[in-house]
């Protein structure tokens, strides 16, 4: 049965007060790997590289919101994770799609309950209720969500379903497949160009600053966010190489900050920035409840 975001409060406080489990340090990792990026992004979306440096977590900027605030990328993520633990770990597209209204038209999933940054695409899709298919349609507003299908050993079709809710181009389709199962591995202590490899997407760590895209098609934000890894050795600098890519600087660290998130591990994100976050309450809460759902 669908809810809005009132729970039980000591849902929000097992998190902090109970011994987590290996799976809940993973999720919490990942989760809150993504939504620091996506946050470290949001003041600088849309400007161009080595006009700024992100150095740390700041507020206003491009879509003047206040430090620590998330976009669609981790709102969206959060909707997805909770999709997954009210129908215990099936994919139901129509319930994601329904959790994906409510973000866009109530501010679910916020932590303030406003809505912004939403793409044209994914805002087509969800009003319309069709994924958009056509080759132009190949943005990153179905990869910047699936992160939480890497905790539900899903088959391929199924992930592909979740991206299809907008993205229905077998490049985006693809792409989704190839970044959960990249997580997978880097979960599971695989070393991350094993793990890229053994995804099947092309990838090449050596290819220089200046030839590394960051615009909003699928394939650049997933290369990006696979260079920054690749080419840093913590979570810091791995999300903050991420923004200073510029263009789309909440995606590209979103999904960079997931990756380094299952490397490195939550103690690995800064404590500072932490605290910054606005929200956190929300993020605890969907990952108690996705741990609590599986037991």
């Amino acid at each position: 049965m669908f809810h809005l975001h009132a729970r039980p409060k000591n849902r929000l406080e097992s998190i902090h007060t109970s011994t987590p489990s290996l799976e809940a340090e993973k999720l919490k990792s990942v989760m809150y790997g993504l939504a620091i990026g996506d946050a470290l992004g949001v003041p600088y979306e849309f400007q161009q590289r080595d006009t700024f440096n992100c150095t740390g977590m700041i507020g206003h900027g491009e879509h003047n919101q206040p430090a620590g605030t998330w976009s669609d990328d981790t709102a969206l993520s959060l909707a997805t994770l909770d999709s997954l633990t009210e129908c215990h770990g099936e994919v139901n597209t129509a319930d994601m799609l329904m959790r994906y209204r409510m973000w866009l038209e109530h501010g679910m999933y916020t932590p303030d309950g406003n809505t912004y940054d939403s793409g044209i695409t994914v805002a087509t899709a969800i009003r319309s209720r069709h994924g958009c298919d056509g080759l132009n349609d190949n943005g990153n507003g179905s990869l910047m969500r699936v992160a939480p299908c890497a905790f539900y050993n899903l088959p391929d079709v199924e992930i592909k379903q979740v991206s299809a809710i907008t993205h229905a181009h077998e490049i985006s389709m693809t792409a989704c497949v190839q970044y959960v199962r990249i997580l997978e591995g880097l979960l599971n202590c695989v070393p991350s160009h094993k793990a890229i490899t053994d995804s099947g997407f092309p990838f090449d760590p050596t290819i220089p600053r200046t030839k590394v895209e960051s615009d909003g098609f699928v394939l650049h934000t997933l290369n990006a966010a696979l260079w920054c890894l690749t080419n840093t050795d913590n979570y810091q600098d791995c999300v903050l190489t991420a923004v200073n890519l510029g263009e789309d600087t909440d995606t590209t660290a979103s999904v960079a900050g997931a990756l380094a998130g299952a490397v490195y591990g939550f103690d690995s994100i800064p404590t500072e920035w932490i605290e910054k976050m606005r929200g956190r309450e929300l993020i605890n809460m969907y990952i108690c409840e996705s741990i609590q759902g599986r037991n």
